[in-house]
């Protein structure tokens, strides 16, 4: 079986699928390129960046606690397929969400219907149509011609600012919708240009010189070269002339945009994708990067954590409570002074193993602390805090009343 057996295209008949806005459900993947702009490709990397330290974990909800579910799926969300680890698979995945505005995961199945391999695909164009009994699917066209069919219910699909359309992200017509940003790339381009222009006219004249003669124009040409060839075989910096020239040096006062204009141009660049600067810059402080992170990230691992679980599990495993969830980086936001003060106040309740404790504060794990986990005797299981204090009054009563005996004992008795 090869690796990409699984876009073979399905033989059913089909039909385009209804839309609200009357429109054809055809959509293609491309939009105006606003991506060549240096400014947009670093904030989106930034956001790229964060969302490959995203750890996804099979989860199922037991009531408010949250039971880790160790298996096949969980052994796929690990390594997702034959060429790709988890952080390639998401780090194309958050750049085609945030470039394409639509980003698509098709779930590879055995016969049984287990998830064996996850592949994010990037297609061309697509096509939501229905079958005979009115069930949606995609079909998918890609760049090399090939082309598949699969059920909408048997794909992930994660789509950005999704309130223009029906089916898809961007705008009405599934496309990346740039306009609100396309005028200040272009902007931020011209600038750029110009100041690359103005640094060329600049050092293109740098001087004069003046002859105190009249010269015919074939005098001129070669006096002209003769001053290029000294220019060119100069290494002292020094131009030696004779008594009928005159070197007049061009100041230069070079006029380039203001450090201001360009900084607010850069700044609502950054804004529309949603990363502060001193996120691009990497000098940021622990609760800068948390608001990063909720403003922007947040939303992003919702949507993802949202559509892994409607693609992978049916609706009765959805019943017992099975989701995919995608976890950040643990205790990014958290000074060392915070990660210190959490130690102290969740080790002694026997919440944290005595491993994760080390990995906290950067320390390798040690196999003989495996599965080890220190509780303080301070503290109890509140179901049991009852029997507790009942056991405690019994006890001191007893102690009383072995007490109260080995006074009467020790007391004379008459003769």
């Amino acid at each position: 079986m090869g690796l990409f057996d699984f876009l073979k295209p399905a033989r059913q008949r089909y039909k385009y699928a209804q839309m609200l806005n009357g429109r054809m459900p055809i959509f293609s993947q491309f939009g105006t390129n606003i991506y060549a702009s240096d400014v947009v490709q670093q904030a989106v990397y930034c956001i790229v960046k964060e969302a490959k330290k995203l750890t996804p974990r099979h989860i199922r909800e037991m009531g408010s606690d949250v039971m880790p579910v160790r298996g096949p799926l969980q052994r796929v969300l690990d390594a997702p397929n034959a060429v790709m680890t988890t952080a390639v698979m998401l780090e194309r995945i958050a750049y085609a969400y945030y470039t394409q505005y639509n980003a698509w995961i098709i779930p590879v199945r055995d016969n049984n219907g287990t998830v064996t391999a996850l592949w994010p695909v990037k297609p061309a164009r697509v096509t939501f149509i229905e079958d005979a009994s009115g069930r949606l699917a995609v079909q998918m066209e890609f760049d090399d011609g090939t082309e598949t069919t699969v059920f909408y219910s048997d794909v992930i699909h994660v789509p950005n600012h999704c309130f223009e359309n029906d089916y898809m992200g961007g705008n009405a017509y599934g496309q990346p919708d740039n306009n609100a940003i396309l005028q200040t790339v272009e902007l931020n381009d011209m600038l750029m240009q110009g100041v690359a222009k103005g640094l060329k006219a600049s050092y293109a004249v740098n001087g004069v010189v003046k002859y105190n003669t009249m010269l015919d124009n074939g005098t001129m040409e070669k006096n002209i070269k003769e001053l290029s060839d000294r220019l060119a075989s100069s290494e002292s910096g020094l131009l030696p002339l004779d008594i009928k020239g005159d070197y007049v040096a061009i100041g230069r006062d070079v006029k380039l945009v203001d450090k201001d204009t360009l900084e607010f141009v850069d700044s609502k660049i950054l804004r529309h994708f949603g990363v502060p600067l001193a996120i691009l810059t990497g000098d940021y402080t622990p609760d800068q990067l948390a608001a990063f992170y909720q403003q922007t990230i947040e939303p992003f691992v919702v949507a993802l954590s949202q559509a892994f679980t409607k693609g992978i599990f049916s609706r009765e495993a959805i019943g017992h409570h099975n989701k995919i969830e995608f976890y950040p980086e643990e205790l990014i936001f958290m000074s060392t002074a915070q990660k210190l003060e959490m130690v102290r106040e969740l080790g002694p309740s026997g919440a944290l193993y005595e491993n994760e404790k080390r990995r906290i504060f950067g320390m390798a794990p040690l196999p003989e602390l495996v599965g080890v986990r220190m509780q303080s005797l301070n503290y109890i299981d509140q179901t049991h805090a009852a029997d507790y204090q009942l056991q405690n009054q019994k006890t001191e009563k007893t102690k009383e009343a072995d007490d109260d005996a080995q006074d009467e004992e020790a007391q004379p008795t008459d003769a």
